[in-house]
């Protein structure tokens, strides 16, 4: 009987897993606006267009984000924990995707292309990459490796991209790496240091220190099968990146081994659209997007434009649900991606505590199932004990630990939700910005990504995104505020007016037709 309702409990959660990971257009409020003529008719919404939006959901993009991986490369491949993710191309043309892989304070470790014919697709498990040194294995897994030639002879012969600037290397995948590159990965991604080809000017901190690689991986369609990685070089957003949404892609955390899990889950990437899309390299038509994804890195790019990327920007507040404890052995764990300061490598080894591992956040309310609440605010730090940073770039973090608030204890409820306000306080749309300076810069929301990671009797597992209560577009909510969706709580349909025939306190914004 245990088992059974273990198995039942476990189906509920698989089915709310589902409805979170394809029902991502949580629509906090309306925000169309309709003109009216005479009489109160309708004329129709101004623009139509959908894909003018910073709503996040799972479409075709220019840009994937693998938020959390973690690999185990000293063990046997049996047993190992690894990280899978799979790039499609859903277009007629063939594409190329850079894939940058990211240590969890945000550093740039590696990066490599991937070329993709039409349809093509493509799976890289990090498990080769960490331990054996090889990108994608030749055996069964070479369409990177299948540029078009031109040539009638083909038995596909491919369709020409025309904002492809350059062929050139783009044949050089699979291919092992060299064991040079391979010891600095391993050392960076589990010791936090490099052994003289990553930053080697300075002694500093590149990531944390723990058993399993960790990070995350960014892919973007571009040009050319470029070398550039993203953090260092401006020239990367006018000579590399493009801006067509034709990519998607998906992920898989596969545990194995028994004494450390036995468990499985997936979920699909993060897909952020170009706004507006399309255009060759370099080309820069604008964009209503009040900042974007890469704001951070595009402060040099060569005229100033720090949109020039058009990638929609990710959200900060995030409702999350959790099941923690009892005879199924439940828990629930966070695996959170969220936006650091640090750009590049430290100048100095001083400044290594600073780099993206210590970033506050804002508000934590925990709520179980009979509404009561405990709160965490104020500028917390999340700080996994017993390291000696806060919270990196990326992380799982699990709702049973002391980061996050108690569970109510009146009502003995094991499950319930977390309302998650994980905006930093430290993103300005100038940013970098001087400590202390506030003057002349306008304060917006730090980008984060939170995934629920939901398991019972460490063999079951599901992933799923969480829901955000507002999109990347949302202004600052501070800590304290009435909790619901960004953009108001209620809306007066027209004629009605708050005071007038709509007495709601509070009101929202927006307004919708009668």
């Amino acid at each position: 009987m245990r088992k059974l309702t273990v198995l039942a409990m476990l189906a509920a959660v698989l089915i709310a897993g589902s409805a979170f990971a394809v029902n991502r257009h949580l629509t906090p409020a309306p925000n169309a606006t309709f003109a009216f003529g005479v009489g109160g008719a309708a004329i129709g919404p101004t623009t139509t267009n959908n894909d003018d939006s910073c709503d996040i959901g799972v479409a075709p993009a220019a840009t994937l984000l693998l938020p959390y991986f973690e690999v185990d490369f000293r063990s046997t491949q049996t047993t190992a924990r690894t990280t899978l993710f799979t790039i499609t191309n859903v277009s007629a043309f063939p594409q190329i995707a850079h894939v940058v892989v990211w240590t969890d304070l945000s550093y740039a470790a590696l990066d490599f292309n991937i070329f993709l014919t039409g349809y093509d697709v493509q799976a890289i498990n990090l498990y080769d990459l960490f331990s054996r040194g090889v990108i994608a294995p030749p055996s069964g897994t070479t369409s990177n490796t299948t540029i078009p030639t031109g040539n009638p002879a083909d038995a596909a012969p491919q369709p020409t991209n025309p904002n492809i600037t350059s062929l050139a290397n783009c044949n050089a995948l699979p291919g092992p790496l060299p064991p040079s590159i391979v010891a600095d990965l391993q050392s960076v991604f589990t010791a936090g240091t490099s052994t003289g080809s990553i930053c080697s000017s300075v002694t500093a901190r590149l990531g944390l220190t723990h058993t399993n690689a960790i990070g995350y991986i960014t892919l973007d369609v571009v040009a050319n099968c470029n070398t550039s990685l993203v953090a260092n070089d401006p020239a990367y957003f006018t000579t590399n990146i493009l801006f067509d949404n034709v990519l998607i892609g998906d992920y898989q955390d596969i545990n194995p081994n028994p004494a450390t899990g036995n468990f499985a889950g997936g979920n699909p990437l993060v897909h952020i659209r170009a706004v507006p899309e399309g255009g060759s390299v370099g080309s820069n038509p604008g964009t209503n997007l009040p900042y974007t994804f890469y704001d951070r890195y595009t402060l040099g790019v060569v005229g100033g434009n720090r949109h020039i990327d058009r990638r929609q920007p990710l959200p900060a507040l995030w409702a999350a649900r959790y099941i923690q404890g009892g005879t199924g052995g439940f828990n629930t764990n966070y695996k959170i991606w969220r936006e650091g300061i640090q750009v590049g490598c430290p100048t100095t080894a001083a400044t290594a505590p600073l780099n993206n591992s210590a970033i506050p956040v804002a508000e934590l309310v925990r709520f179980d199932e009979h509404e009561n609440a405990s709160i965490s605010s104020g500028g917390i730090i999340f700080s996994p004990p017993p390291a000696a940073f806060g919270l990196p770039e990326t992380s799982s973090q699990p709702t049973s630990g002391a980061v996050f608030p108690a569970i109510p204890t009146a009502a003995g409820d094991l499950a319930g939700w977390t309302y998650l306000n994980l905006n930093s306080g430290l993103q300005f749309r100038t940013a970098p910005v001087p400590a202390g300076v506030t003057a002349g810069v306008t304060p917006r929301a730090s980008q984060n990504w939170v995934i629920v990671n939901m398991q019972a009797e460490g063999r079951f597992s599901v992933d799923f995104d969480a829901a955000w209560l507002g999109n990347g577009c949302s202004a600052v909510v501070a800590a304290g505020t009435t909790i619901g969706p960004a953009g108001g709580v209620f809306v007066c349909p027209l004629p009605l007016t708050p005071g007038a025939g709509c007495p709601l306190t509070p009101v929202g914004t927006n307004t919708t037709p009668p």
